[in-house]
């Protein structure tokens, strides 16, 4: 029995697309794939890593991988990857994801409705939902980057800090909620 081989130069295509974008994850590319809005957003989110842990390395760690995770997703989007389930369950994400902004929105908005176990669950259910969406697409790694990104950000701890209406996260919290309310208002997010 003679056995075709599975060449496609398509999926070669992707898949270095996939490891020269990761490789890339610096400030100007970012610029090429994220708008600015939502690198303002990631700026802060490096900020508030690198205060919360007081680690620098942690804190572009997370947001590179966060980077790299967002690029890899579009990569696969724009090569038509996902079946229709899959399809479905990115539409899930995304409104999940819309909910959390929404909330994170309204809790910076109206004072003392905060709830740290509301904000961690809605990140704990994006993550599980990214998770299935990307499972056959990407490598381990890469799973391990997506576990990495929502376990930091949904820590109880660093949300209360975060939220605290008279800690030294308010500024950063005021930027971050801003860009989401951009974002949501030009049907980005």
């Amino acid at each position: 029995m003679v056995r075709m081989e599975s060449f496609s130069s398509k999926d070669m295509a992707m898949q270095a697309q996939k490891k020269i974008l990761s490789h890339m994850a610096n400030k100007s590319v970012v610029h090429m794939f994220i708008d600015d809005t939502s690198s303002e957003i990631l700026d802060e989110l490096y900020r508030v890593s690198k205060e919360y842990s007081g680690n620098r390395s942690e804190a572009q760690k997370v947001v590179k991988d966060l980077i790299k995770i967002a690029v890899k997703i579009g990569v696969l989007f724009r090569h038509n990857r996902f079946s229709p389930e899959e399809l479905s369950l990115a539409q899930d994400f995304k409104k999940k994801l819309h909910q959390g902004a929404m909330t994170a929105i309204s809790f910076y908005e109206v004072e003392f409705t905060f709830d740290k176990t509301v904000m961690s669950e809605i990140l704990t259910e994006c993550r599980d939902l990214l998770l299935k969406l990307v499972d056959s697409h990407l490598t381990p790694k890469s799973h391990g980057r997506i576990n990495h990104v929502f376990n930091h950000y949904s820590d109880p701890e660093l949300l209360t800090q975060l939220y605290n209406p008279v800690g030294s996260f308010k500024p950063n919290l005021t930027k971050i909620c801003t860009g989401l309310n951009r974002l949501l208002e030009e049907g980005t997010l």
